[in-house]
């Protein structure tokens, strides 16, 4: 089935043949649909902390955390052409004819061109693009007013100009402030200043980054760290790693046979943002914050996002404290009582939300030990979740495992059986989703790293139709990062403010009062 030519592609990429062979099956079987029993609610799996209770797992945070080392992992690699869609749109379509003006005057919505140029001095990158187009030798007032709006549009996303329909979301300056304006990459330098910093005065940060866009990130940390550093008085340090390509994988036609490009060769593509699971599990960290580049707000509303990143990884603390006694006394050489082991399965269906499957009896103590020892001898995250209030994302519910278990789950819409009525119900029930709020522990009860392979759900992928060149195709994207990749985790949800979530998908975004920093 595979050439010379195949194999040695497969080993360039550093992928087996045995794991191209298991997705040509994954595409010819599918992977089943998630089994949902009902969404997580305020009243049934997502723990409310009361204001009194908000300084207590602050303090529990900020007491424990000086003896830990702590990480800030940024996902940062996906490229902003997609944020400028609705500006491509318009220079590849718009005509300057007397038509399309009237037209363009006519449109004036939020998500318009007409509201993009109306405002454009509110954009961060406004006195940087005035700039560029001041270099050759035109005028952005003059420009304006002559109506000239693909030319400007040219000068922002073009090579030409500020190139940014080519950089990563990071390296846009989002958020405009007295005398300077800041990227999405520094408004994160200066989060993990303010909460992610140990004993020593020092903030880890670990982005994933193309390896086309490595350089300007260094090349923009040189700039603005020796500022953050002397503001928040800490050290910053910064490393980036780039998603593997033995994480790519292969697109097959129709007939689910390999897609092969015109030169011969197989064409693979990004096996989506699950693949970034190998790069978490070869950083070393006992806490972990796991935030999305894009998500970021200027420092008028940052406390509140400090406040509850602290409380979620006290609640991560506190829990992480209580199921490290449970396994040492599981694996002690002596007899449990009765008592002890109701009290860890508790603890295991109340706090860690997780049903044992009906072939678990309590009456056989030595396997309700071998059980519990094995549910708790895992990593454990707490992910923030947020009301629902229309944006898209994963949502959090109760799901049926393999082993007959449910237990909490961050869900995509794509892994949901939509045409069984059932589960469609409990979809539109859900009232919260996550905005990728997640604090991670990642080490044992000894200190030692979880290999995080071994807590993966390798049958929520997901298959979706594309085409390349005019030809259809069928891409596969590995179990999500937050979703299949940690389906066997530990999972505690807890709801954070709105105002935590403000994430920038459109340059239309950057417009919203959240972003603004008046």
């Amino acid at each position: 089935m595979f050439s010379e030519q195949d194999l040695s592609q497969f080993e360039s990429k550093g992928i087996s043949k045995e794991t191209i062979e298991k997705q040509i099956n994954d595409f010819k079987n599918g992977f089943p649909k998630m089994k949902l029993k009902k969404p997580a609610t305020i009243e049934d799996g997502i723990t409310k902390i009361q204001d009194e209770e908000l300084e207590i797992y602050e303090e529990v945070y900020n007491t424990h955390s000086k003896n830990l080392s702590l990480l800030k992992f940024v996902p940062a690699s996906g490229a902003a052409s997609r944020m400028f869609k609705h500006l491509y749109d318009f220079l590849n379509t718009y005509q300057d004819t007397e038509d399309e003006y009237l037209k363009f005057l006519c449109n004036k919505g939020p998500e318009t061109m007409f509201n993009f140029f109306d405002r454009l001095e509110d954009f961060a990158f406004y006195g940087d693009l005035k700039n560029a187009i001041t270099e050759e030798g035109l005028d952005l007032d003059k420009m304006t007013d002559k109506n000239q709006f693909k030319e400007i549009l040219s000068m922002l996303l073009n090579s030409k100009g500020l190139n940014y329909g080519n950089l990563p979301k990071g390296l846009l300056k989002f958020h405009r402030y007295k005398h300077y304006s800041r990227t999405s990459f520094e408004e994160h330098l200066v989060e993990a200043l303010n909460y992610a910093k140990d004993k020593d005065g020092n903030s880890k940060i670990h982005l994933t980054v193309s390896e086309d866009h490595k350089d300007l990130f260094n090349e923009r940390f040189n700039k603005t760290c020796t500022t953050f550093e002397e503001k928040y008085e800490g050290k910053l340090d910064v490393s980036y790693s780039v998603q593997k390509s033995s994480t790519d994988t292969l697109a097959v036609d129709i007939n689910n046979e390999p897609f092969r490009n015109e030169d011969g060769s197989i064409l693979f593509r990004p096996g989506g943002h699950g693949a970034l699971i190998e790069n978490l599990n070869e950083l070393d960290a006992d806490i972990v914050f796991v935030k999305n580049i894009d998500n970021v707000v200027p420092d008028r509303l940052k406390e509140t996002t400090y406040k509850f990143k602290k409380v979620l990884a006290g609640v991560l603390l506190e829990n992480q404290s209580i199921i490290f006694d449970y396994i040492k006394l599981l694996k002690a050489d002596q007899d449990i009582s009765e008592e002890s082991l109701n009290e860890m399965m508790t603890f295991l269906e109340e706090k860690l939300c997780t049903t044992p499957p009906a072939s678990l009896k309590k009456d056989q103590p030595e396997k309700v030990k071998k059980y519990l020892l094995e549910k708790f001898n895992r990593p454990i995250r707490v992910c923030g979740m947020v009301k629902n209030e229309g944006e898209p994302g994963g949502g959090p519910f109760w799901a049926r495992n393999t082993d007959g278990s449910v237990s909490l789950q961050i869900v995509e819409g794509s892994q949901i059986d939509k045409s069984d009525v059932r589960q469609k119900n409990i979809l539109e029930r859900a009232t919260h989703f996550n905005p990728v709020d997640l604090i991670c522990g990642t080490k044992d009860f000894e200190g030692k790293k979880f290999d995080l392979h071994q807590f993966i759900d390798p049958q929520t992928g997901f298959i979706s139709e594309k085409s390349n060149n005019g030809r259809d195709l069928k891409a596969m994207e590995l179990p999500g990062l937050w979703n299949g990749a940690m389906s066997d985790w530990n999972t505690i949800f807890v709801e954070v403010p709105i105002i935590t979530f403000n994430p920038v998908k459109t340059v239309f975004d950057l417009l919203r009062i959240e972003h603004r920093n008046l």
